[in-house]
């Protein structure tokens, strides 16, 4: 996979004002340099009636209301062509396939990409339906909104983007990498030698690089054997 070295991401919100968090760090900074073009939609814009309605109470009763197709659809078409496409069309659901490092690293590959953050009930199943839409999940738990998980997956995209660290050696090891075998990262230390009456592995002062990367994976090992066991046999495919 190549990746460009400019990613447009559509944001398709009831809350722009929540992106203003990205105006921070790594993500600021490759905003400035025109690496990373946020274009965010408020989907209110595209509601007809006076009040701006966006939401209406579900068919078949319940709680809660659900984002209309007509709105939604006219928002999506504002930036996105579902006969030509030019990279993937995204609403973060809780019943989506759970987000990864290997998603991530599809996902920057893109010239760009469109996000759906739904609210209340959720979005009518039809958009998903007729936009062929994909569904992606940060965790088993639920958010009030897809802002907020749509935040770390931009963020995560963000970080592997061309020029965006000061270093790409950075991206080389660490968790969920190639490098690790996909494992979780080793420990990290540096000075003081003695904090707290705990002092550095001897190991990681001896200048042996060979002993000093067969502990780490070892660590490594340990720490995801105990954290996250199902890395040592998950393939996972987006």
């Amino acid at each position: 996979m190549t990746q460009n070295t400019c990613w447009q991401t559509n944001i398709l919100t009831l809350f722009p004002e929540v992106f203003s968090a990205l105006d921070c760090s790594i993500c600021k900074r490759a905003i400035e340099k025109d690496i990373v073009r946020l274009n965010i939609v408020n989907i209110r814009d595209f509601a007809t009636d006076n009040y701006k309605t966006v939401d209406d109470a579900p068919y078949g009763g319940g709680a809660g209301q659900v984002i209309k197709p007509d709105v939604l659809g006219r928002a999506i078409e504002s930036v996105y062509n579902k006969d030509n496409p030019k990279g993937s069309i995204i609403y973060l659901s809780p019943r989506g396939k759970v987000f990864n490092q290997q998603m991530a690293e599809t996902l920057s590959c893109e010239s760009e990409t469109t996000f759906i953050c739904g609210h209340y009930e959720g979005i009518d199943e039809r958009v998903i339906e007729y936009y062929n839409i994909q569904e992606i999940s940060i965790g088993d738990f639920v958010l009030s909104g897809g802002e907020y998980a749509l935040l770390p997956i931009i963020d995560s995209i963000t970080r592997l983007l061309p020029n965006v660290l000061g270093s790409s050696i950075s991206l080389e090891e660490e968790s969920f990498s190639p490098a690790l075998n996909g494992l979780l990262e080793y420990p990290h230390y540096t000075r003081p030698e003695v904090w707290n009456g705990m002092p550095v592995p001897e190991v990681l002062k001896s200048g042996h690089h060979k002993n000093i990367n067969e502990w780490r994976y070892q660590k490594s090992l340990e720490i995801t054997k105990k954290n996250r066991p199902d890395l040592l046999t998950k393939d996972i495919e987006f």
